[in-house]
């Protein structure tokens, strides 16, 4: 076993800031090699060539923990070998292919070009480390809080996963960070009330009425709606086994996603109606084009449900038809009576926001919309108009007992003659 020597190492000034270097044995792409390690200490403060002794006892610390470090020459990497070789490799067979893909791009886009800067080992980063990643990706304004958010959860996942493996000592350099409280808010989500649902599918040509009605009245996701099949629908429910994401089936998003939800009867007539036009089929995918592979739920809002909301007021035709020409209809001007097209997610959202209106349950909701939990339920999926709050006021009022209006009627403050109260009383 070759003997670890204890380095002091030497501190050296290059563009006006301190620096501690030594030499270090580190794995490069699988190759033990000893190289010459030049670690940051701090700007150059004072006048002089003699370092001063904030500057000496942080190459002292530093120094100590490169000589005192437990971890095995093989796994002294770079964080972005890291990334590349172990972390993303693992989190691509752990994790579904829309969950990895919003992984890497982060990676690809925001924090590797940051990293590929430091020309730092894994093993060295600190806290303000990942504090200037995050005030530079947040700098320009961009991303929302929840984005940033993701971020952080991201470079902490890596260094959690790097201490597990042995990596890195210490504790997580993220955990003590934080996003930029001035970053804008997230977007507001949009669900859909009953009156919009009705008439949008009152709107809607055939089969995007019934496909936009399987994500109102049963909450199925976009992909789980392109994933169902005649066997899934049975004894009234329609049972969610799979989900399309990109043209590949997967499995549904979670455990707990892959159930079965109550059909109630308007839905239920739709169904049947959509049976029958595609010759009463018992295989196969429900929303099916004519090769009898799912159809697309994305070519659906472009071809159907988009020129279908967004007709014109005055001709009734849909902007940007090729027969709708300028002699036709000298000016477009939308509909406003047809509401405007937010997702069907927000028709998932709607169902959850309806349910709770009506008085059920959240952990009920829970259910119906499959998740894993309730919080997501309400925090995402119950969503409160003005005209909700106001008729929690006018039921609140209507709840309290007559006399407390009457108490309220004296706005000059002065005591009733029954109370029993004299002026200068004192409790």
């Amino acid at each position: 076993m070759q003997r670890r020597r204890k380095q002091a190492g030497m501190i050296i000034v290059v563009s006006g800031r301190w620096y501690v270097r030594y030499y270090e044995r580190q794995n490069v792409n699988g190759v033990i090699e000893r190289r010459r390690v030049t670690h940051l200490l701090g700007p150059v403060t004072t006048r002089g060539k003699t370092p001063p002794d904030d500057i000496v006892k942080e190459a002292e610390r530093h120094m100590n923990t490169v000589n005192n470090c437990e971890i095995p020459v093989s796994q002294i990497v770079s964080l972005v070998e890291f990334v590349d070789t172990v972390f993303l490799p693992a989190a691509e067979r752990r994790l579904k292919r829309s969950s990895y893909k919003n992984y890497n791009g982060d990676w690809e886009r925001r924090i590797k070009p940051l990293v590929a800067r430091d020309r730092k080992n894994l093993k060295d980063y600190r806290p303000f480390d990942i504090q200037r990643w995050l005030n530079q990706i947040g700098r320009d304004g961009e991303l929302s809080k929840n984005s940033l958010k993701g971020i952080k959860a991201f470079v902490s996942g890596v260094f959690k996963e790097a201490r597990r493996l042995g990596y890195y000592e210490g504790p997580n350099p993220a955990q003590d960070t934080r996003i930029n409280p001035d970053a804008a808010e997230p977007s507001t989500t949009y669900a859909y009330s009953l009156e919009e649902i009705g008439s949008i599918l009152a709107t809607l040509p055939e089969p995007a009425a019934t496909a936009f009605a399987v994500a109102a009245y049963a909450g199925l996701r976009r992909g789980e709606i392109e994933g169902l099949e005649w066997p899934d629908y049975h004894d009234g429910e329609l049972h969610v086994c799979r989900s399309i994401w990109n043209g590949e089936t997967v499995a549904p998003k979670t455990a707990k996603s892959a159930a079965a939800v109550p059909v109630i009867r308007p839905l239920a007539e739709r169904l049947e109606m959509h049976r029958l036009r595609g010759g009463s089929p018992s295989t196969g995918p429900i929303f099916r084009t004519s090769e009898k592979t799912p159809l697309s739920m994305h070519n659906v809002v472009n071809r159907q449900i988009l020129p279908a909301l967004n007709r014109c007021v005055h001709c009734g035709l849909s902007e940007g038809l090729p027969h709708l020409k300028a002699k036709d209809c000298p000016g477009y001007e939308r509909d406003t009576c047809v509401p405007e097209w937010q997702g069907f997610h927000a028709a998932r959202r709607g169902l959850g926001s309806n349910l709770y209106r009506l008085g059920i349950h959240e952990l009920v909701i829970q259910k119906i919309l499959r998740h894993s939990n309730v919080n997501t339920t309400t925090t995402y999926y119950v969503k409160s108009t003005p005209a909700d709050v106001t008729e929690a006021m006018v039921q609140l009022e209507k709840s309290l007992p007559k006399s407390e209006g009457q108490n309220l009627r004296d706005t000059d403050r002065t005591l009733k003659p029954d109370t029993g109260a004299t002026p200068g009383f004192v409790n």
